[in-house]
């Protein structure tokens, strides 16, 4: 009976995002654990199912620390930003396109649903320049071409997207997945952007706050509430909003079923900012 009384409570959030477009930012340790994964993946399946139109990006930051160790290669980071030299951006495509994106694809397939995995590459789809020459084939994203997305979309199709675009002349960038998921939302017009991540979501006294606008992300900066690397994700969602984007949710994706809570209960799980 109380699993029919949520779903009778969920019917208003059913009605109110039919038919709109969601971008999920799918990474961190809900990658990593089998059951968080399948956990995840089923909530994906599920918000297709009653009509909403999701998009996944992925991050894939493990795999390729565990493939750049088969090759004796060290991980190397600056500025929280990995260094991708010409060795490395050939693993990242391997791993990124051949390994976690086609991971993610088969589960959705195997559990009923339909996907199609591409990355940037694809028809363009995520236009690059270099971002700083002393990170290698790390991307600044010059456009979004959402054409083929949408393609994918209208056959009924969740589209998975991996973090890697292409230059003008043909040079492959791999690219941050947050800042991939936040361009994508921009440019389709989307009504949510969900990142999953590994934190609650923001928190003051260790209560998560469920609601940020940008006068409030502006004081808790202020008062150094908001410190570190939250700083420019919650600029970057703020962005996101001041953009087209209705909201952004920051919650915990290893939290089983949070992606369920956040988008059809009053409750929430995360932060929402608007």
């Amino acid at each position: 009976m109380e699993n029919v009384e949520s779903l009778i409570k969920a019917i208003p959030y059913i009605n109110k995002f039919y038919g709109k477009t969601i971008v999920i930012k799918y990474g961190g340790n809900a990658m990593i654990d089998e059951d968080l994964k399948q956990s995840v993946i089923k909530n994906i399946i599920l918000l297709k199912y009653i009509g909403i139109n999701v998009i996944i990006v992925h991050g894939g930051g493990p795999d390729i620390n565990k493939e750049l160790q088969n090759y004796n290669i060290k991980p190397n980071f600056k500025d929280g930003i990995r260094v991708t030299d010409l060795e490395t951006i050939e693993i990242v495509k391997k791993v990124l396109i051949g390994k976690t994106n086609s991971d993610i694809v088969n589960i959705i397939n195997r559990q009923g649903a339909k996907a199609i995995g591409i990355s940037g590459i694809d028809g363009t789809s995520i236009l690059c320049k270099q971002l700083d020459k002393q990170l290698g084939y790390v991307g600044d994203i010059v456009n979004i071409n959402c054409e083929l997305i949408q393609n994918i979309i209208n056959m009924g199709y969740i589209p998975v997207i991996a973090p890697i675009g292409i230059g003008k002349d043909g040079e492959v960038y791999n690219i941050n997945a947050d800042i991939v998921a936040n361009k994508i939302a921009t440019s389709i017009k989307a009504e949510k952007l969900i990142l999953l991540t590994d934190v609650d979501g923001v928190k003051v006294n260790d209560e998560v706050i469920s609601v940020l606008d940008e006068e409030k992300i502006n004081e808790l900066i202020d008062k150094k509430i908001i410190t570190g690397g939250m700083i420019p994700k919650v600029k970057s969602c703020l962005d996101c909003t001041q953009n087209g984007v209705k909201s952004v949710h920051i919650i915990n994706g290893c939290k089983k079923n949070s992606l369920l809570i956040e988008m059809l209960t009053d409750s929430g799980i995360g932060t929402m900012i608007v």
